[in-house]
């Protein structure tokens, strides 16, 4: 019987296939890093060649020979990460510009400073940030001549990785779901495909852009020379709208934090456009025929990157685990803080061309001080984010976390005291692939909507409850406050 989901995740750092059943164990998976290419400082590509190649073989490694039990494939993905192919030969044009790529900045404040960003944000629920698609498309426009010739005869296709991965597997569908296209400055959130006036404001034609499309539901149709079979796509939806869903925030106000390369934010608001005074983000949760259901985000561009900066770019530690015992062998950080702004710092304060600080250093401090404020960061970052979702009326009653760092104890608990707040984490913390597994359940009718799917699909969950003196609290935040000063 055709029960189960192929879930493809193609992540900033690696891309997974993983095998789930309709009760959401997952039962295989397979995963490959994915090259980082670094040409400038701020700059930062891949290659969709790669992604693609590497996607397909871990799938096919899970999948095997038995493609008869797979109902329906579901894709996440790495967001604002923009791709330019030709649309009749598959050709790439260009590397990928990812979306922690900083070029675009001088353009961005160009635009500020023509006062298009109050327009852009009621329209789009985003800021003028390089962060973003439309940017992106425009730069390889203005500077790659390959990409500018397609656009000359009409063949060229722009795409974020989700758009790339179906048009591969599918043969030629030219499509996104509006939960990534919300992401692109180039769909109105009250709009059902990309916008004429957005389009021409930013540079981008129109016709280069994919139909955009419900997240759930008979989408496209794998060509059976990948795996086999004709397996139907069923589920789209970008990394942090599919962590909410995998962690069932699916009632208005619920909120999740996922910790993987970056750290992401998002509150369910229901089907009221969200509007932010407090610079944070408006986007597509979920599109179910044809209607949306939003949330308010808050995305930090740099939260496990930073762990693995330590681990490689300065030899202070030899993996990520090791920081969790590092905080643990000292009492506190001897005053150490990190502002972790090496790509810039996102929500609420949008400083693209902010730097990383690491202040407080003495004779005393050492590999467990510095490991240990690059954990006390992550809190000190949602912190801002708390505040400022609080500010726009939609203060945290509790917070589930999930990604890679939230497996870290000392981080969860840390959260927690920090932010006064019970942190709730789930047993089975890839919630990312999850989410999109629970998509792919509904599109394909495993289960008759996404509260079922997400009830009988998630598991247990840990919870961590706050335990902090308020001076040490506020003490860590003003240090912290004076330290984000210097970035």
């Amino acid at each position: 019987m055709a029960d189960r989901i192929l879930v493809l995740d193609a992540g900033t750092t690696s891309t997974r296939a993983m095998i789930f059943a309709p009760d959401g164990k997952m039962e295989a998976v397979a995963q490959a890093e994915l090259t980082q290419h670094y040409p400038r400082p701020g700059w930062v590509e891949h290659d969709a060649a790669e992604i693609w190649e590497k996607t397909l073989s871990c799938a096919r490694e899970v999948v095997g020979d038995d493609t008869g039990r797979i109902a329906a494939i579901g894709i996440t993905n790495q967001r604002e990460t923009v791709v330019a192919w030709d649309r009749n030969s598959g050709e790439l044009l260009a590397r990928a510009i990812v979306w922690q790529d900083r070029r675009t900045a001088q353009f961005c404040a160009g635009m500020r400073d023509y006062g298009h960003e109050p327009e852009v944000q009621r329209r789009t629920g985003l800021l003028l940030d390089p962060y973003f698609s439309g940017t992106k498309m425009r730069w390889m426009l203005d500077h790659d001549e390959a990409v500018r010739a397609a656009a000359d005869t009409g063949t060229l296709a722009f795409g974020t990785i989700e758009s790339w991965l179906v048009y591969k597997l599918s043969g030629g569908a030219h499509l996104s779901d509006a939960s990534n296209a919300s992401r692109t400055l180039l769909l109105a959130l009250d709009g059902a495909q990309f916008d004429e006036d957005l389009c021409e404001l930013f540079g981008v034609p129109r016709a280069t852009l994919p139909e955009v499309v419900d997240t759930h539901g008979a989408l496209a149709e794998c060509d059976p020379q990948w795996l086999g079979s004709a397996i139907p796509i069923c589920g789209l939806a970008g990394d942090q709208q599919s962590a909410t869903i995998g962690q069932g925030c699916l009632s208005f106000g619920e909120t999740k934090a996922t910790y993987g390369t970056g750290a992401f934010v998002l509150t369910n608001k229901g089907r009221d456009i969200p509007r932010s005074d407090n610079r944070l983000l408006g986007t597509v949760l979920y599109q179910e025929n044809g209607e949306r259901t939003y949330a308010i985000e808050g995305a930090c561009f740099v939260a496990g990157s930073l762990v693995q900066y330590l681990r490689d770019q300065l030899g202070l530690i030899g993996s990520a685990e090791e920081t969790e015992e590092l905080a643990r062998s000292i009492e506190d950080s001897g005053e150490v803080v990190i502002v972790p702004a090496l790509a810039g710092l996102g929500a609420p304060h949008w400083k693209p061309d902010a730097r990383g600080v690491i202040s407080g250093l003495s004779f005393a401090s050492g590999r467990a001080q510095i490991a240990r404020a690059a954990l006390e960061a992550m809190a000190h970052q949602t912190h801002d984010l708390s505040s400022a979702f609080a500010a726009d009326g939609a203060p945290w009653s509790h917070l589930r976390i999930d990604g890679g760092m939230s497996a870290n104890d000392w981080m969860a608990q840390d959260l927690a005291d920090i932010l006064d707040l019970e942190v709730e984490r789930p047993e089975f913390i890839e919630t990312t692939a999850l989410g999109a597994a629970i998509l792919a359940a509904v599109g394909c009718g495993l289960h008759a909507s996404l509260e079922d799917a997400a009830l009988a699909m998630r598991g247990g969950a840990n919870t961590f409850t706050p335990g902090m003196a308020e001076e040490v609290r506020e003490a860590r935040l003003a240090r912290y406050a004076k330290a984000l000063s210097a970035a």
